[in-house]
C-alpha cells in the first residue's frame, strides 16, 4: 500500500474551503455583536447571517481563484488574518470611544486616537477580556496553520464548485435585499436612512463597510424630498390659546411687533449652478426662514467667549461643588432639553458646535473644513464686524490637524495650542489644566475689546482615576465625600478644573468691568464615553451611576446642558427654553442674539428663540421633537392624548433626511465659497 498516496488522499480538504469562510463569517459577526452590543439574537440578526454567509462564498471564491494550492493556501491565510484585524480594530475602537468608526473617520481620526491615548488602549488590549477576545477570533487561523502545515493549501480551482457557490451566494444576497424590504425600518436603514453605526448594528460590520465604500466612491444618490417644513401639530384644548371673550374687557391691547425673517439677500433663482449645488439651491431656497424675535441683537457688540468642554455633562451641575457653573447654568438662558449628539468623538462634537453642522463625514469632517469658505462659524460672522479673535487648544496644536481647520475658523490672530505657544502657559501632564489655560491666555485678550474667543479644552478627558489623571488627583479632596463609585468621582475630580477656570474668568471679567458686556457659551463635545470601558447602551454602569438611570438609549446617552450666560442677564428672569434643544442649534441662535447678519435656511439648526419649531436630529436619522422620539424606525410619543396629524413620524422623518442631505451637500461642495466668494471673503 501507497503510504504518500493515502496521506495526500487524508489531506485533500478541498471540501473545507466551501464551508471554511461562510463559517469563520457567520462566528466573527456573532461574537463582534457580543462584545460590542451585548446582544447576539434579535430582529435583525437573520441578515447578519446571511450577510455573512453571502461574504463566505465571496470568500471561498477568492480562494480558490488559481489552480496553484499554494497560492490560494496564502490567499486564504491572509484573509483569515486581514479579517481579524478588522473586527478587533472596531471592537477597541468602540470599548474606548463608544462608537463605531467609519472609513473616514479611521483614516481622519484614528491615527491621533491611537496616538494620543494610547496607553488606554493598550491597557484595553492587554486586559483579560481583550485578550481573549483577540485569541478567540485568531482561532481559525491557527486550526487553518495547523490543518494544512505541510500542503498549505486545501483547494484549487474547481468550477463546478464554484459555479454552485456562485448560485448560492446570488440566491443568498438577494433573499437578504427581498427580506429587507420587507420590514420598513430596516429598509430605510439599508436605503435612504443610512448611516455606519445604524447599518453595523442592523446587517453587520462588513455590510456597513460595503455600503460605506459604496456612498465613499458613488455618493449619495439620494436628492432631496419634496418636503418643506414639518408639519403643523393641531394644539389640544388643553393648550389653544384663550378666546377673545375670556380676555379681560379693559385691558389694553398692544400692538403685536411685527418680525422680519432672518434672511439674506440672495436670488438662487438668478445663479448658474449644476449637479449637487444646483439641488442645494433648490432645497434651501423652498424652506421657510426663521422670523426675528425680541431677543434679536440683544449681544450685539458684546464680546463672546465659546467653550467646548471636554466630556462635560449636566451632572456636573451643583450649586456647591462647582457654584459657578450652576450660577451660568440657571441664570442665564437655562436649556432644560438639551442634546450633545456623539457621531464621531472629540472632532465631531467640535464641528457641531462651531459649524452647526452635522458631521457626515465622521473624523474627517472637520478637516475637510481646512480649504474652505467657512462663512457662518462666529469667528468668520464677528470678524467680519471687526473683533478681535483668538481660538485656544491646551492639548497638542497638531491633534485632530487643528493647526490646519483652527486657522481657517476666521479668528483674526488664528490659532494658539501646546507646541504653538501654549506651552508657555500651561504644565506639561495629562490631562492638560483648563484653569492654567484660562490664567495664560486672558490677558492676550482683555483689553482689546470686543473680542471673540474660542477654547476647547482637555481637563476634563479621561482616564478616570487618581493615578494617571492629573486633574482628578488635584481635585481628588473636593470629591472624597461624593457617594459614587471611585470612577465617577475621579470625573467629577477632573471636572471641577473647569468650573476652577470658569471661576477664574467670572472674577477677571468682573474685576474688568465688562461681565456685562461678555457673553460666555459653554457645550460639551459629547458625553463621557471615558467613564466605562464595557461597550453598548445598556452596558455603561458608571454612566448610568453618574446619570441616575439606567442608560439605554442614545438620548438618554446624549442628553446634557447647554450653558449661554451673560452678566447683563443675571437681574433678570432666566430665559427658559423646554423644547428639544441641540448643538446644530447653537450657531444661528448665537447668530440671532448678536444680531449679525445671517440666512436661517442655510443652518440647518434653529434659532431656539424663534418661531422655528423643534427638532433634534442625529447622522443615524434618530430625532426628537416636543410630541415624540423617533429611534431605529420606531416613534414613541410624549403624550398618547396629543393628536398628530396622519403622516406626522414620515414627514419629520422626511425632513430630517432633508437637513442630514444638506450637511452632507455643504461639506462635499464647499457651498458656501459658491454661495459667498463673490463678496469677497477669504
Amino acid at each position: 500500500m501507497d503510504i504518500t498516496k493515502i496521506t495526500e488522499k487524508r489531506s485533500d480538504l478541498s471540501w473545507l474551503n466551501i464551508f471554511l469562510f461562510p463559517i469563520c463569517l457567520v462566528l466573527y459577526e456573532l461574537i463582534f455583536r457580543l462584545v460590542t452590543a451585548k446582544a447576539v439574537f434579535c430582529e435583525s440578526t437573520l441578515f447578519v447571517v446571511l450577510f455573512s454567509l453571502f461574504y463566505g462564498c465571496v470568500g471561498y471564491l477568492l480562494s480558490t481563484l488559481l489552480k496553484n494550492k499554494r497560492v490560494n493556501g496564502i490567499i486564504t491565510l491572509l484573509t483569515l488574518i486581514i479579517l481579524p484585524v478588522v473586527y478587533l480594530v472596531e471592537y477597541f475602537v468602540y470599548r474606548e470611544f463608544k462608537v463605531f468608526y467609519d472609513i473616514n473617520t479611521v483614516f481622519g481620526g484614528a491615527t491621533d486616537a491611537v496616538g494620543g491615548f494610547s496607553d488606554e488602549i493598550w491597557s484595553l488590549i492587554f486586559s483579560p477580556e481583550g485578550m481573549l477576545v483577540i485569541f478567540i477570533y485568531f482561532i481559525p487561523a491557527i486550526l487553518y496553520l495547523v490543518f494544512c502545515k505541510k500542503t498549505f493549501g486545501i483547494a484549487v480551482s474547481d468550477m463546478p464548485k464554484r459555479i454552485t457557490v456562485i448560485l448560492a451566494g446570488t440566491l443568498i444576497f438577494s433573499g437578504c435585499l427581498i427580506g429587507i424590504r420587507s420590514i420598513p425600518q430596516l429598509d430605510l436603514a439599508y436605503g435612504k436612512e443610512y448611516s455606519y453605526q445604524s447599518a453595523v448594528d442592523s446587517f453587520g460590520l462588513l455590510t456597513a463597510i460595503r455600503l460605506d465604500l459604496k456612498e465613499m466612491i458613488l455618493g449619495s444618490k439620494d436628492g432631496f424630498e419634496n418636503i418643506e417644513a414639518l408639519p403643523e401639530v393641531i394644539p389640544t384644548p388643553d393648550t389653544e390659546p384663550l378666546s377673545e371673550e375670556t380676555d379681560e374687557i379693559n385691558e389694553p391691547k398692544e400692538e403685536p411687533v411685527v418680525y422680519t425673517p432672518n434672511v439674506m439677500d440672495i436670488d438662487f433663482s438668478s445663479m448658474q449652478a449644476s449637479g449637487k449645488v444646483a439641488e442645494l439651491n433648490a432645497y434651501v431656497s423652498s424652506l421657510t426662514p426663521s422670523m426675528k424675535n425680541e431677543y434679536t441683537g440683544i449681544f450685539e457688540g458684546k464680546n463672546l467667549i465659546f467653550i467646548t468642554a471636554e466630556a462635560f455633562c449636566a451632572e456636573v451641575l451643583d450649586p456647591q461643588l462647582t457654584p459657578t457653573l450652576y450660577r451660568m447654568a440657571t441664570k442665564g438662558i437655562q436649556f432644560t432639553d438639551y442634546y450633545q449628539p456623539a457621531g464621531a468623538g472629540t472632532t465631531g462634537g467640535e464641528y457641531q458646535n462651531i459649524f452647526g453642522m452635522l458631521p457626515v463625514k465622521g473624523g474627517m469632517s472637520f478637516k475637510s473644513t481646512a480649504d474652505d469658505l467657512n462663512y457662518f462659524t462666529m469667528g468668520s460672522q464677528l470678524n467680519r464686524l471687526g473683533y478681535f479673535g483668538m481660538a485656544f487648544h491646551n492639548n497638542d496644536y497638531t491633534y485632530y490637524d487643528r493647526h490646519k481647520t483652527h486657522i481657517n475658523l476666521g479668528y483674526s490672530e488664528g490659532y494658539m495650542g501646546y507646541g504653538n505657544g501654549m506651552e508657555k502657559y500651561v504644565t506639561s501632564q495629562w490631562p492638560q489644566s483648563d484653569l492654567e489655560m484660562i490664567q495664560g491666555t486672558l490677558p492676550l485678550y482683555l483689553e482689546k475689546q470686543p473680542f471673540n474667543i474660542y477654547y476647547m479644552s482637555v481637563s476634563g478627558h479621561s482616564a478616570y482615576n487618581f493615578y494617571t489623571n492629573a486633574m482628578s488627583k488635584k481635585n481628588q479632596d473636593k470629591v472624597a465625600e461624593l457617594e459614587y463609585s471611585n470612577p465617577v468621582k475621579a470625573y467629577i475630580a477632573s471636572q471641577l478644573e473647569l468650573e476652577n477656570a470658569l471661576t477664574y474668568l467670572l472674577e477677571q471679567l468682573e474685576k474688568a468691568g465688562i461681565s456685562d458686556d461678555t457673553v460666555i457659551c459653554i457645550a460639551s463635545d459629547h458625553f463621557p464615553y471615558g467613564l466605562d470601558n464595557d461597550a453598548g447602551l445598556g452596558r455603561m454602569p458608571y454612566l448610568s451611576e453618574l446619570y441616575g438611570y439606567k442608560v439605554n438609549d442614545v438620548f438618554s446617552q446624549d442628553h446634557n446642558r447647554l450653558i449661554l450666560w451673560c452678566g447683563s442677564l443675571e437681574d433678570s428672569e432666566p430665559i427658559v427654553v423646554d423644547t428639544p434643544t441641540s448643538s446644530l442649534d447653537i450657531l444661528p441662535t448665537l447668530s440671532n442674539l448678536f444680531g449679525t447678519e445671517f440666512d436661517s435656511r442655510l443652518m440647518p439648526g434653529r434659532d431656539v428663540l424663534s418661531d422655528a419649531p423643534a427638532l433634534v436630529f442625529t447622522m443615524n436619522y434618530n430625532w426628537k421633537t416636543e410630541y415624540g422620539t423617533y429611534m431605529s424606525g420606531r416613534f414613541t410619543p410624549a403624550d398618547e392624548e396629543i393628536e398628530l396629524p396622519e403622516g406626522y413620524v414620515e414627514s419629520v422623518s422626511a425632513v430630517v433626511r432633508n437637513k442630514v442631505q444638506y450637511c452632507r451637500g455643504v461639506l462635499e461642495t464647499d457651498y458656501f465659497r459658491y454661495l459667498f466668494e463673490k463678496e469677497g471673503v477669504s
